[in-house]
């Protein structure tokens, strides 16, 4: 072997092993805030995310999780991560009304029958229309909790007119909603609920069932009750920060969009498994599902159809064209018809 030969071949191996040592010495950090207890599911699927990212980089990207709104409460999530204070952010646009206004959609009274459906249609609705609410960062996923539903302490809800009076907690557009059911809203961060309802500050609450489980209220709500065709199903953004994104190597893009898409379908299931357990957390402590027949549910219907029509004149106050909000709204029906079938084909299990 010729000595240039071999000088070239040593450079190379000594190159490599500095690559490799930096690699291994000096990993992306990354701080992820959440809000949810650290016990919920969702929190055991961030923290799956975190570890199958780390798995794939080969140790190249750490991602710490923070529960509970450790790093930054709920409302706060998403300035934490446009002030680089977190990384990656997981929270409800409805918590910071006005902000999101295209996500608004999915707290609208549109119909949604579940939280898978609902997580797909969020992810199609983004991906098809960009809405620019979300250009300072970069999207990994969006995901929707099952629909919004009653659940009171002791009054059972089996009509319209059982919900006057009551205060329950909802935010953001769902809260336009009960006031056009009668009922009094009152805007809560979510770790506050259990303590207002122990203490009978409120009535009940207006959300997915899986608050029954997941945070606990299944120990105290007595009725829950489920009428057809109003469903909205509030919209969570999983983002990160965009300077942070934009430093990743190109591998390291890929390996994060190809995990994101993946997790897509975790959090869509996970999110209807959660509902489920609600249920069953409600009939475990003697709680009762109720059901509204089609004739009441038309009444529930009628009543709330104002709401989304306001969202759209909202929408077009803010500058948004007119057809450009009719497509957005008929898309998204369109999508909720498509993965209802879905849902329907795949015999995936539901709450209710």
């Amino acid at each position: 072997m010729k000595k240039s030969q071999f000088v070239a071949i040593i450079g190379a191996l000594l190159f490599l092993a500095s690559v490799s040592t930096t690699r291994a010495a000096d990993p992306v950090k990354l701080k992820f805030a959440s809000f949810w207890p650290a016990t919920h599911k969702i929190c055991g699927l961030n923290v799956q995310f975190c570890d199958e990212i780390k798995k794939r980089t080969d140790g190249r990207i750490e991602i710490t999780h923070y529960a509970a709104g450790t790093l930054a409460p709920a409302p706060k999530v998403f300035n934490s991560v446009l002030e680089g204070i977190a990384d990656i952010g997981l929270a409800a646009a409805a918590l910071t009304r006005g902000r999101f206004p295209m996500a608004e959609a999915f707290d609208a009274p549109m119909g949604f029958p579940s939280a898978w459906v609902a997580s797909h249609v969020a992810n199609d609705s983004y991906e098809k229309f960009k809405p620019k609410e979300w250009d300072k960062v970069h999207v990994l996923n969006m995901m929707c909790v099952g629909p919004a539903i009653p659940q009171t302490l002791k009054k059972p809800v089996k009509t319209m007119d059982d919900l006057r009076g009551l205060k329950v907690r909802s935010v953001g557009r769902q809260a336009d909603m009960v006031k056009a059911l009668g009922a009094t809203p009152v805007a809560m961060d979510p770790a506050e609920m259990y303590e207002a309802l122990r203490r009978t500050v409120l009535d009940g609450v207006v959300g997915p069932a899986e608050m029954l489980q997941g945070w606990k209220l299944g120990d105290l709500i007595r009725y829950t009750t489920v009428p057809k065709g109003i469903g909205n199903a509030p919209l969570f953004y999983f983002v990160m920060n965009k300077a942070k994104w934009d430093a990743l190597s190109p591998d390291l893009k890929k390996i994060f969009d190809e995990v994101s898409l993946e997790w897509r379908e975790k959090y869509a299931m996970g999110a209807q498994e959660l509902d489920i357990e609600g249920i069953a957390q409600l009939k475990a402590h003697n709680g009762e599902l109720i059901v509204l027949s089609d004739d009441e549910s038309k009444k529930w219907v009628q009543a709330v159809a104002p709401v989304v029509s306001a969202y759209a004149k909202e929408l077009v106050a803010l500058g948004y064209k007119e057809a450009e909000v009719d497509a957005y709204l008929s898309f998204i029906k369109e999508r909720i018809g498509y993965w209802a079938a879905k849902e329907k084909e795949k015999s995936i299990p539901k709450a209710y």
